[in-house]
Parts: structure tokens; C-alpha cells; sequence
């Protein structure tokens, strides 16, 4: 099959790193195609743990080609620090390349992005004041310094020029003060652009060009989301929301290829939910059984280490985020942090502010943000699941519960992840034949 997207179905962090990690070894591409360095991907393996924040997961394949597609917005200085830390860690990153299309975060839209909190008086949208935002606005606003512009002195700064202009009044505060002047001083960014041009041009690339090639060739091209469907900046609980469209659709325009290339489309999900920051989380647990999960599944952020908030699982949200991106099948991660509940409980529908239950996902926030969850109880399992290495070996509880979930989202569940770990990645019988893809002898 030529075109595999993984996008997240929840809130983020579900482990898409793992299984994009995992896919990798059947890829001649890994494509990364939108987001920023907000994201974070965390990887276990052989014991040791990768921390991946704009690298796609595939690097630590020898071999690959790892795409950063022009959908993404890079910071330069983030970026050769994690190449840097992937040199010394022993790792071949001559496959990594970057599309010359893709916009550049520069010193301006990360003092603009804590400007912006700072006028809210705390961090109510739940961003990551890494200047994502204002990247991605100054793109629309056809302001932006694309990764190119740093091959060509004249060009880039002339285009800072032009961006700095309209923001002049807001970055006042920030030039007058002696820890940030020198980050915005014109000829600074211009000289340091220009250094990180010249170290990362031999990664700079036609990536649209590769990817074709992979696909025309037959080859797997495995296209790889940050941030996760409920907060997409359309179809997401707005405006607490990414700054890009993390849906699979978007993988088309943030890699540079056409829908006809994309073949199948997996979703992760956690066997619970969490969700970072503010913004509605009909199911999120304020007692100790939401403290449980979030001690169990080590729930802090990637990037920025905060604490998660924890819930149920929800399949209203969770069959919207199926019908968003037509899944073609779910992969259920961190089913071992359940272990040892009595009952659980999952979500199937919500109940709003009128007593009024409904099923599907309310389109108008007044009522997303008042409703909750309505559940089913199932029986928990007091076995431990780590070691379980197939579908046969899980309790017949365990199993219960995901068979619950495929039936009631309608969505095939093709793995299940039992622990960090590589090999604790369980293929499902179902997952068999719902995918085209077939385990390798390694996974």
C-alpha cells in the first residue's frame, strides 16, 4: 500500500509516536505534515528513551527517509538541537530533510506568543509559548519566513523587514528588554538565520518530489500527525485548539500530495482520555481514581511537563474523530494502566445543561461545554498485562472492553499497546484483516 496515515482521535499524547515508530520499520518514508515543536513523541527502545519534538519517530530507522513537510512550522534552533543530540547519541540523521516550503519560527512570534498570555493574565488556552500561533497567523497573513529564505541573505532580510513592521507597537516592551533585545534585533536574527541555513542545507529539499517517489514506486509512505483531532483549530473544541489541522485530511496539504496517495488512516487512542490545558473534557475525573490513572500512565506533558487532566474514555468524541478522518482502524494504547480497577467506566453518550442526553458530538460549544459523560460500566482485571504479548493472552475483562469499544465506535481495533515498550504492541486478530498491512517479524 502506497499512503498510511496515523493521526491522534482524542486530545493528544495517545502514543503515536510508538506506533509511527513501529509502522516506520515497513516505510521507505515517514512524513511529518503539520504542528510544530509543541509536539512531543516519546519512544522506548531497547530500554533507552527517545524525546522526539520535530524529528519524525522514523529516524531511528537506518535508512529512512524522514520528512519534515512544508505543513510544519520549524524552528531552526529546536531542531539542530535535537539533530545534534541524535549525532551524539549514535544515530545516522542524513535521511532527515526538510521542505523548503515549510515556515520558519522566529525569536518575534515566540515573544508575541507569551505577549498573548500574558494579556489573558494566565495560560488559558493551554499553548505552549513556543510561537506556534503566531507562525502559522504570520503564513496566512503571507508575512512568513519560510526555511528557503535562509539560503538567501538578501531575500531573508528583507521579508524580516516586512514581518516586523506590523508588530512593532506589541514587541516595544520585548526590544527594550535586555534579555530579549538581542533575540529581535534585525541584523542578530538575519546573521543567525543565516547560520542555521547554512547548517541545515543539506537536510533543505523538494520533499513533495521524495514523497512521490515513494509512492509511485509502490513504496509505504507513512504520513505522521502531532497534536490529535479535538483540537484541531476547525473541527476542534475552539478555541481551545492547536494552531494547525491535525485531522488526516491535512496530511494532503502539509506533505504535498493527493488524497488519491493516501490508502488507509489509523487513529490512536488511549483505553481512557486526557487532555492538556484548558477547554471543555466531558468525562475528566476530579476524585482519585483520575489521580490513579495519571500516577499509572505517568501523565505529563512531553513538551512542557505539565500534569494532564485525566477521564473515561469517550466515545462520542471518539466516534466523531472516526468519521473526521475516516478511520480505518483505532489503535487502543495504555490498556495496562487500567489494571486493577474493579469497574470501568466509558462514556457512551452525554447528558447537557437540559437533562437532554444525545450521542454525537454537539457542534456549538454553550453545549459541549456543559455536558458529561453518560457511562457503561464494565468489569475491571486485576491481571497483570504487560507481559502479554497476543490478543489470546489478554483476560477475558480486557478483552471484553475492547471488543465493547470497536463495536460501539464502529471502527475496527488493528493494535493494542500493553506498555512502552516496542514489543509490548499487541496485533489484534481483527487487525489482521482490517488493515493491509501485516505485522513484521519484529513487531
Amino acid at each position: 500500500m502506497p499512503g498510511l496515515v496515523i493521526v491522534g482521535a482524542q486530545w493528544g499524547d495517545e502514543g503515536k509516536g510508538k506506533v509511527v515508530d513501529l509502522m516506520a520499520e515497513q516505510a521507505d518514508a515517514v512524513v511529518r505534515f503539520q504542528g510544530g515543536n509543541n509536539a512531543g513523541h516519546t519512544i522506548v527502545r531497547d530500554g533507552e528513551e527517545f524525546k522526539f519534538h520535530l524529528v519524525p519517530s522514523g529516524i531511528l530507522y537506518p535508512g529512512k527517509t524522514c520528512i519534515i513537510g512544508n505543513g510544519v512550522v520549524v524552528d531552526p534552533s529546536v531542531l539542530l538541537g535535537e539533530l545534534d543530540g541524535l549525532s551524539r547519541a549514535g544515530l545516522d540523521i542524513s535521511g532527515l530533510k526538510v521542505s523548503a516550503n515549510a515556515h520558519v519560527i522566529m525569536p518575534y512570534h515566540i515573544a508575541l506568543d507569551h505577549s498573548g498570555e500574558a494579556r489573558l493574565g494566565k495560560n488559558e488556552i493551554g499553548t505552549t509559548k513556543r510561537g506556534i500561533g503566531p507562525c502559522y497567523a504570520d503564513k496566512a497573513a503571507r508575512l512568513g519566513i519560510r526555511v528557503q529564505d535562509m539560503l538567501d541573505e538578501k531575500i531573508l532580510k528583507k521579508k524580516i523587514m516586512a514581518a516586523l513592521e506590523p508588530k512593532q507597537l506589541m514587541l516595544r516592551p520585548y526590544e527594550r528588554d535586555p534579555a530579549w533585545a538581542p533575540r529581535l534585533d534585525l541584523q542578530q536574527m538575519t546573521e543567525d538565520l543565516l547560520t542555521f541555513g547554512h547548517r541545515l542545507e543539506k537536510h533543505i529539499a523538494d520533499t513533495s518530489s521524495l514523497i512521490w517517489k515513494t509512492l509511485d514506486a509502490g513504496k509505504l509512505a507513512l504520513f505522521e500527525g502531532a497534536q490529535a483531532t479535538m483540537l484541531d483549530i476547525d473541527h476542534g473544541t475552539y478555541p481551545f485548539v492547536t494552531s494547525s489541522n491535525p485531522v488526516s485530511g491535512a496530511a494532503t496539504i502539509g506533505a504535498g500530495v493527493g488524497i488519491h496517495d493516501i490508502d488507509e488512516v489509523w487513529g490512536v487512542a488511549k483505553a481512557y482520555a486526557t487532555r492538556v490545558g484548558a477547554g471543555p473534557f466531558p468525562t475528566e475525573l476530579f476524585d482519585a481514581t483520575g489521580d490513579l490513572l495519571r500516577e499509572n500512565g505517568h501523565e505529563f506533558g512531553t513538551t512542557t511537563g505539565r500534569p494532564r487532566r485525566c477521564g473515561w474514555i469517550d466515545l462520542v468524541a471518539l466516534r466523531y474523530a472516526c468519521r473526521l478522518n475516516t478511520l480505518d482502524a483505532l489503535v487502543i494504547t495504555k490498556l495496562d494502566v487500567l489494571t486493577g480497577l474493579d469497574t470501568i467506566k466509558v462514556c457512551t453518550e452525554y447528558r447537557g445543561a437540559d437533562d437532554a442526553t444525545f450521542e454525537t458530538f454537539p457542534y456549538h460549544q454553550s453545549v459541549l461545554h456543559r455536558a458529561r459523560g453518560v457511562y457503561e460500566e464494565l468489569p475491571g482485571w486485576s491481571e497483570d498485562i504487560t507481559g502479554c504479548r497476543t490478543e489470546a493472552d489478554l483476560p477475558q475483562a480486557a478483552r471484553d472492553y475492547l471488543a465493547f469499544l470497536a463495536e460501539r465506535v464502529g471502527t475496527p481495533i488493528v493494535q493494542v499497546g500493553v506498555g512502552p515498550g516496542r514489543e509490548q504492541q499487541i496485533w489484534t486478530e481483527s487487525g489482521q484483516t482490517a488493515s493491509k498491512l501485516r505485522p513484521t517479524a519484529n513487531a
